[in-house]
């Protein structure tokens, strides 16, 4: 190891610092530049290179008893450097300290710290999976064989993606989030937003969608619901998505908004938006909350839409709303009942007047108003309507719990965007990952009925699973013809069944229940329509009616029962679009050095695999690494990448969208909301009507 000595010359100012360094580094001392002088052609005339605890030490604090550490001594080591024509050469020399110096905690020191691009490379790779910070850098640690082999701590990595976050968005919120809308429209011309803003400048609401999320909505526009209870940001934003189920009975995102207000002209904003994005093609049915502002404007916006009331979040305040009666739980398993168990909308209003006098409910307001808008919830009531199964907002809930790993309280509206990108395409991995399945796998017959092998070719796995527990549940069906006029046939069809009920000493008891179900088929056109009204709800073929074409020898459904919604064998749009997303991590740099990577990772294996062939790769990485510093003595490499800063590159605007004030929002529920039974048994295969009682009162238990 070089001792610096006066004389010394070096070709520029960088060589002359890397030697320094690298000899304060062996050492175990610090550097850090204290004089520098400029000529008249403004270039370095004189500078001077000292140990970092040079100095006297200063604290700043204010409390004599609790003062700030410094490692400032007054160290004289310092070593001076001078212009000799267009080379530098050291004038001076000290080299004593008047302190101990450690070679072996180098490493801690600010100035010998440094992430090689290899670090780099893979902190943001990582951080793009969604990999913690600490899982993040304990793998940078066992990759390089140690702590005291990495020339950086987990504070630099840390800083590193805080600044590599911000530059990928720039430095504004409200503004930034403007700038990244117009950069992912620049690359995909199907990218819609839309951003709300007061006539003070000042960001109130935005709306965005991709182009995968536009085109899944031509495949599953039937139903979608819209739930805002999920708390994204800083600012307390509202996260609002749009909803849907794919073919595979899964979640798909069909654009979402960022909100500052819950009223009926902030929800009219978004639903405009979301219609001027998907072609002034509103969808047929939605499920909302008790939300009133967004009735109002679902109303205004989507007039001919069937809209339903998520049903989930009514039973959710039974405890709240009846718990102070004497007989609460009989009350509650007795309305559990009504609400489940009701076949016909003449069966719910009569079991809702029985419930109401024999427990003298006749003064309770919230029982009332649920009977008035009874056709916006009952099932009973919504029933005859397609709701591709789904009964309540959950969907709305589970897609905002997927964002649950990406986004938090404090989360930035920048960070959220962008965070968004990253879980959408999680997502649309696993729909292919369940497109693959069910075009690999096959699910084998349970029966020999030739109906069963006709969905099993046809359908999802998920959704011919959906219907073998209904042909499963055939064994409990018992089908008696009752009448038969021409080719009208009309059966009744007795279902053994387990239900809760209340005993005479109040007690709640379980028994063995028959109900009944009356199915009409007409033998000409093979149709058929059943009491429980499972298929209309669902798009699933009951237990009933399947009970009654084994009956009838039917061999093959017609196609009306098989929907296209639910075929695995329908080319779908969205499944051709890829998912748009902001790579701004894949530069010409970083694709470059992921491709020598990839390259080198071969030649490394091949490598070890004998003493001979390591020998041979070294000495053939030595000549190569000779002729690259050749190249770069002959040759002024300059970088042909921008070397202006991110931000610096985006579409340039002269619009300034500023970042809105915290809101608080109304009528939102304090804690998260957990699953509940009553959502299982829709998601299930089971009918919603028929056994959604006997799952929530176990859930009760």
């Amino acid at each position: 190891m070089l001792e610096p000595r006066k004389g010394m010359m070096f070709d520029n100012e960088d060589d002359a610092m890397m030697f320094y360094k690298g000899y304060a580094k062996k050492k175990g001392f610090g550097v850090i530049r204290r004089t520098t002088r400029h000529g008249e052609d403004n270039k370095i005339k004189y500078f001077t290179l000292a140990c970092s605890r040079q100095g006297k030490a200063q604290y700043s604090s204010k409390n004599l008893f609790k003062l700030n550490p410094s490692t400032r001594m007054q160290c004289p080591c310092k070593i001076n450097f001078c212009r000799r024509g267009e080379k530098f050469s050291i004038t001076s020399v000290t080299l004593d300290h008047n302190h101990p110096t450690s070679p072996s905690k180098s490493r801690f020191l600010r100035c010998h710290k440094k992430l090689d691009l290899d670090a780099k490379r893979r902190l943001e790779l990582n951080d793009q999976a969604g990999i913690r910070m600490n899982k993040n850098f304990g793998s940078l640690v066992i990759q390089a064989g140690g702590y005291e082999k990495l020339e950086f701590g987990e504070k630099e990595c840390r800083n590193y993606l805080q600044e590599t976050r911000r530059l990928k968005l720039g430095a504004g919120d409200a503004h930034a989030v403007y700038q990244y809308f117009l950069r992912m429209q620049s690359k995909d011309p199907d990218f819609f937003h839309l951003m709300d803003v007061a006539e003070d400048g000042r960001l109130r609401n935005v709306f965005w969608a991709d182009a995968r999320s536009r085109a899944a909505y031509e495949s599953y526009s039937d139903v979608i619901t819209f739930d805002t209870t999920y708390l994204t940001n800083k600012y307390n934003m509202p996260f609002a998505p749009f909803v849907g189920v794919n073919h595979h009975g899964e979640s798909v995102l069909l654009g979402c908004g960022l909100l500052s207000n819950e009223d009926t002209e902030t929800f009219v904003w978004l639903f405009k938006s979301w219609l001027c994005c998907i072609l002034n093609k509103p969808p047929s049915a939605i499920i909302t909350d008790q939300c009133k502002a967004m009735q109002n404007a679902i109303e205004e916006v989507f007039p001919h839409a069937r809209h339903r009331w998520c049903i989930w979040h009514i039973m959710k305040k039974i405890p709240e709303k009846l718990s102070g009666y004497e007989k609460y739980e009989n009350i509650k398993y007795t309305l559990s009942n009504v609400v489940y168990d009701s076949l016909t909308k003449l069966d719910f209003d009569e079991s809702w007047v029985k419930m109401i006098n024999k427990y003298d409910l006749q003064d309770n307001d919230w029982l009332d108003g649920l009977y008035d808008n009874r056709y916006r919830w009952a099932p009973a009531y919504v029933k005859d309507t397609f709701w591709a199964g789904m009964s309540s907002t959950q969907r709305s809930e589970s897609v905002n719990a997927f964002f649950d790993g990406y986004v938090h309280a404090r989360t930035t509206l920048k960070q959220f965007v962008e965070q968004y990108e990253n879980a959408l395409r999680d997502k649309v991995e696993k729909e292919n990952k369940a497109d693959s399945k069910s075009f690999q796998e096959v699910i084998p017959c349970i029966t020999h009925y030739d109906f069963e092998r006709q969905f099993q070719t046809t359908y999802t796995n998920s959704k011919f699973q959906e219907f073998q527990e209904q042909l499963r549940g055939k064994i409990y069906c018992y089908p008696t013809m009752l009448n038969k006029e021409g080719s009208l046939y009309t059966f009744r069809v007795r279902e053994d069944r387990k239900v809760f009920f209340e005993g005479e000493d109040g007690e709640i008891k379980e028994k063995r229940f028959i109900s009944e179900f009356t199915v009409l088929f007409n033998q000409g056109d093979c149709n058929v329509q059943c009491l429980c009204r499972l298929f209309e709800f669902r798009g699933i073929l009951c237990s009933h009616i399947l009970s009654v074409l084994a009956l009838m020898e039917i061999t093959e459904v017609p196609s009306r029962y098989i929907l296209q919604r639910w075929r695995k064998d329908f080319k779908r749009k969205h499944t051709f679009i890829k998912c748009s997303y902001d790579d701004m991590l894949n530069t010409p740099v970083a694709r470059r050095y992921d491709s020598l990577c990839k390259r080198s990772h071969q030649v490394a294996e091949n490598g070890a695999e004998s003493d001979a062939l390591y020998t041979l790769v070294m000495n053939g990485l030595n000549e190569l690494q000779i002729k690259i510093d050749a190249y770069r003595a002959s040759h002024e490499v300059q970088d042909q990448e921008p070397t202006s800063k991110p931000e610096d590159t985006m579409l340039n605007t002269k619009k300034v969208v500023l970042s809105l004030i915290p809101v608080r929002s109304v009528g939102r529920p304090r804690s998260k909301r957990r699953e509940s039974k009553i959502d299982l048994s829709g998601e299930k295969t089971e009918s919603k009507e028929a056994e959604g009682s006997n799952k929530y009162k176990k859930g009760a238990k």
